[in-house]
């Protein structure tokens, strides 16, 4: 069973059709930049852009870089433009994608879903923990194999600043630190939600996993198991589609 999956993050607007069977995209993705401002509608005309590339005319699932409430209205919008909050997603990107189904939810959810799924997470039923750093940091707790959604533990505050404007990899690039200076920062964050979760998993994802062996071993005196994310940079779009075949049946 194929379904339409898109990621919608604070760089890049990325999509494409999934295999549910075996949590693995069937084309390449495609993708277009975030506009800016990324204003509903001008975000709205991109994911148009991306599910039109592939002519696609089935359920779509789309992620969120915020609180998603009852699967449509958008409640923060960190890194988009604010007119979002209070924005029904789900009837805005429907109608711009001429009344197909579409399911939306929060982006670092969606990350999670997939990758317990069909990743990192597989068969683990305890506390886990997936983080998502990119222009933010995106959160999905899980407990006892259950998704505790919108969490977004990335702007809790630490140290005076609220985390992911310290230990995002958006951070890293703005303040050019060095990989061990990010990983100090890192692992400060994760000290800090180790702390008041008590996971015994962290999944580390966004497009940074792909360079894990970086900054892994730099990461030191955190009790839980860290590992990067199985689905890397795809696991949003993965758990999109997951989320929008679940609706649809």
């Amino acid at each position: 069973m194929q379904i339409f999956g898109v990621d919608i993050g604070g760089s890049g607007i990325k999509g494409a059709p999934v295999d549910l069977d075996r949590g693995e995209l069937t084309a390449e993705r495609h993708k277009v930049l975030t506009p800016h401002p990324a204003t509903p509608d001008a975000v709205a005309d991109g994911v148009k852009e991306v599910v039109g590339h592939f002519g696609w005319t089935g359920p779509v699932g789309i992620t969120f870089p915020g609180v998603v409430a009852d699967g449509a209205t958008i409640r923060t919008a960190a890194n988009v433009d604010k007119a979002w909050i209070d924005t029904d997603a789900r009837a805005l990107l429907g109608d711009r994608l001429g009344g197909l189904p579409v399911t939306v939810l929060n982006d670092a959810d969606a990350a999670g879903v997939a990758e317990m799924q069909f990743g990192a997470g597989r068969d683990r039923r305890g506390t886990v923990l997936l983080l998502t750093f990119g222009t933010g940091i995106g959160s999905a707790l899980f407990i006892g194999g259950e998704l505790v959604p919108n969490t977004e533990l990335g702007h809790l505050e630490l140290g005076g600043h609220e985390a992911e404007k310290r230990a995002s990899t958006k951070a890293k690039e703005d303040h050019e630190l060095t990989w061990e200076h990010w990983a100090r920062r890192v692992t400060k964050y994760l000290a800090h939600v180790e702390m008041l979760f008590s996971p015994e998993l962290f999944i580390i994802g966004g497009g940074v996993s792909r360079k894990a062996d970086k900054f892994l071993p730099l990461i030191e005196g955190i009790k839980a198991e860290i590992v990067p994310a199985q689905l890397q940079n795809n696991a949003g779009i993965v758990g999109a589609a997951m989320r929008a075949a679940k609706k649809a049946s």
